[in-house]
């Protein structure tokens, strides 16, 4: 590390506060606080959080005095606050004379004083009967749910893309005039279908014979492939299969899209709700631009991807500006034994991470055990 970053963090808090910090740096950024802070400080810095998380609101000596259970004077109380924001760990909002704790204060709180306590045994199984392993792509799409719905903020769920699909079988099913429900039946059984809308009709036998045509001659084959082939037999097949074939082709383009996405996203609309968040509309429409863009994103959750277990960026530390007002609690989840993708959860800061931190693990652990029994 850097001298002059290690001065910033140990030397120079207020400083630390918006860097995005290795952790290394955060594990000596934590120690240099706590050393600097006697018990008594400790206790209503915790409490100070707490509340803060609890309530929304600025934290006066009287709140303190009350939750604290210390037995010390308001005199007293209102001289370590006075400590705690010299070293940038609480800041005065200037309509109120309580404090609300720093990016500082939540990443010292989280580092050093949370105690998580793990899901009881009914919550653990309602969240496993939610994510039921007969599907991969539903899967993904269920965490993301659970997540949002358990924590009342964003799921977020990224996978590794998948190879292109392969087809097992074909059929082509007359719905009626002019329309076609096309099947498509890949190499692990599972099954996507779509209808076509065509510029004519097919009787049955004619859409029978499109089928065994195609699942006879391209049987393991990806839908490119089967395209470049049919480049140069198209012209041999009869012009009524020719179109055929070419709307399958298109349904067939539109499904690879669909199984390549790699990240699927629950619940902005939540994050309507956060007051901290809500009051300010450009910093929501920037958020809401990240997570249609998402590039950004990807690039942090594959960041902690490749690290273990729970990660939490707070604020700044995710190096991305939208994300200043937020916090992003992540973590791997694996199947067979190797690590596949990373889900997470975004919220504000001020979130209960003593209960949005579990969740994140036991979906995770819950995520990677479905996908195993595929």
């Amino acid at each position: 590390m850097c001298l002059e970053r290690y001065v910033a963090i140990a030397n120079r808090l207020p400083e630390a506060e918006g860097q995005n910090l290795t952790p290394a740096e955060h594990h000596i950024a934590d120690g240099r606080i706590r050393f600097m802070l006697n018990e008594r400080a400790q206790i209503l810095l915790k409490t100070l959080v707490e509340r803060y998380i609890s309530d929304g609101q600025p934290v006066g000596s009287r709140a303190l005095l009350q939750y604290s259970g210390l037995e010390v004077s308001s005199a007293t109380i209102r001289n370590v606050m006075a400590d705690l924001e010299g070293i940038g760990l609480v800041s005065s909002p200037h309509t109120s004379a309580g404090r609300v704790p720093t990016g500082l204060a939540y990443r010292l709180f989280i580092d050093t004083m949370l105690v998580t306590k793990p899901l009881d045994s009914m919550r653990m199984q309602q969240m496993e009967q939610q994510l039921q392993p007969d599907n991969p792509s539903r899967l993904i799409t269920q965490a993301s749910n659970l997540l949002s719905e358990l924590t009342h903020f964003t799921g977020v769920v990224v996978t590794t893309k998948r190879s292109a699909i392969t087809i097992r079988q074909i059929e082509f099913l007359r719905l009626g005039e002019k329309r076609v429900l096309l099947i498509i039946v890949m190499p692990d059984g599972e099954v996507e279908n779509r209808v076509l809308l065509m510029e004519r009709d097919y009787t049955q036998s004619q859409l029978t014979e499109a089928g065994n045509f195609l699942s006879q001659n391209y049987i393991g084959c990806s839908f490119s492939q089967i395209r470049d082939r049919l480049r140069g037999e198209l012209q041999q097949l009869h012009q009524d299969m020719s179109a055929l074939m070419a709307a399958a082709l298109a349904a067939g383009d539109a499904a690879e899209a669909k199984k390549s996405e790699d990240y699927v996203i629950s619940g902005e609309h939540n994050l309507l709700h956060v007051e901290e968040l809500s009051t300010d509309m450009n910093r929501l429409r920037k958020l809401f631009n990240l997570f249609e863009k998402k590039t950004e994103l990807l690039q942090l959750l594959d960041a902690s991807r490749r690290g273990q277990g729970i990660h939490i960026f707070v604020g700044a530390e995710s190096g991305l500006a939208s994300l200043d007002e937020c916090s992003v609690i992540t973590a791997p989840y694996s199947a067979n034994g190797k690590v596949i993708g990373t889900l997470a959860v975004v919220g504000p800061k001020r979130m209960d991470y003593e209960r949005v931190i579990p969740i994140v693990d036991v979906t995770a652990r819950l995520l990677g055990n479905a996908l195993s029994q595929n």
